[in-house]
């Protein structure tokens, strides 16, 4: 029987579950203030608070920061916003922290654009600041005091699942429409990886993109053949996702199965797929979960993606640091795991058998968190 659950039963378990989180990570709930007047801690001093996302040319990364607004605003926290350029902008993000440890703040909320920002992330942590990353885990994970993020890996398997009982045996032609090829980063590796692992094939090294087997056997669902047409780097946006899918599409036009990234990479690789006729029968997954990308499954676009909560991110992010002012008390990592949770559900119209999901009317009440 399809697993899918009601729109009613999605919010009643979205909510308990930030409900159980806020309680396991021992957060307190402050009294309310505004981010003009801020809020102090043992010391009397302001509490403040850099968030330093990727980008806000990225709508899920905008979420975040409303989030953190929110959070901040409830806190009485004196909130400090900054971006990178683009994904992958390094530069910006290192000039942030710097300003972070000029200005004094107690902590930083960073999504690390790429491994140049850990050496200004431990000039931080040695001036005295809590470094949580949200979404994307630097590397090494310990570079921060804690992450606040999706288990990326688990995201990826679920729709990698979810692609291969859609197969029901056929030959799988893929083509993987990742984030970077000039960078290491966890969320790029982590969801390609666990995508393949739910589809049943063999990753040689879990930490690498590409150097898996190109042919062989899947073992997800039914089972059959498959083939990698390549790997495409997309730099998570719409026009970068577009120009991967040509790419891909060049190298062989019988493509039927297409991950990508993230939503925006998605949309772009269905404009490629349909200018070259290739719209229907191919099956397009993705991961994020935001309101577009969740009606983008209910069009048709997407079969499946995975849905995150950045807005449960920034929210436990500002309200661990503001504890840790006034309490001392530390956020603790989810178990077997070195780093904390924040939880992803399956989202499409075409539930499968033995395989927990939500359809896009129970997706578009939680999109993002909200």
């Amino acid at each position: 029987m399809p697993s899918t659950t009601s729109s009613k039963n999605a919010t009643r378990f979205f909510a308990l579950g930030t409900a159980l989180t806020l309680g396991a990570l021992a957060l307190t709930s402050c009294s309310g203030g505004s981010t003009a007047t801020g809020s102090t801690g043992g010391s009397g001093e302001k509490i403040g608070v850099s968030l330093i996302v990727k980008t806000t040319t990225n709508p899920y990364f905008v979420s975040m920061e409303d989030g953190a607004k929110k959070a901040a605003d409830a806190n009485g926290v004196d909130l400090h916003l900054a971006a990178g350029k683009s994904d992958g902008d390094e530069d910006t993000q290192i000039q942030a922290i710097e300003n972070a440890i000029s200005k004094g703040d107690k902590g930083i909320l960073i999504t690390p654009n790429g491994p140049s920002v850990v050496d200004a992330i431990k000039k931080a942590r040695d001036a005295g600041l809590y470094v949580i990353a949200l979404d994307t885990a630097p590397d090494p994970t310990s570079a921060v005091d804690i992450t606040f993020a999706t288990d990326n890996f688990a995201a990826g398997k679920q729709i990698g699942q979810w692609t291969a009982a859609q197969l029901d045996g056929k030959k799988a032609t893929i083509a993987l429409v990742d984030l970077f090829d000039d960078k290491v980063v966890s969320v790029d590796y982590n969801r390609d990886q666990g995508f393949l692992t739910g589809l049943g094939i063999d990753t040689a090294d879990k930490t690498k993109n590409g150097d898996e087997a190109k042919t062989g056997k899947y073992t997800g669902g039914k089972g059959g053949d498959y083939e990698i047409v390549g790997n495409q780097a997309s730099q998570g946006a719409e026009d970068g996702g577009r120009t991967a899918m040509e790419t891909l599409l060049s190298k062989n036009p019988d493509i039927n199965v297409v991950y990508t990234i993230n939503e925006p990479a998605a949309a772009g690789a269905f404009e490629a797929l349909k200018a070259a006729g290739k719209d229907k029968g191919v099956l397009v997954v993705s991961i994020d979960g935001g309101c577009s990308g969740v009606n983008n499954v209910k069009a048709g676009v997407i079969g499946a993606t995975a849905q995150q909560y950045p807005i449960k991110m920034a929210d436990l992010g500002v309200k661990a640091i503001v504890d840790l002012a006034k309490t001392g008390k530390k956020p603790s990592t989810s178990d077997g795991l070195d780093f904390f949770n924040t939880g992803s559900a399956l989202v499409t119209d075409t539930p499968v058998s033995g395989l927990e999901s939500i359809d896009t009317t129970a997706a578009s009440q939680l999109c993002w968190g909200k």
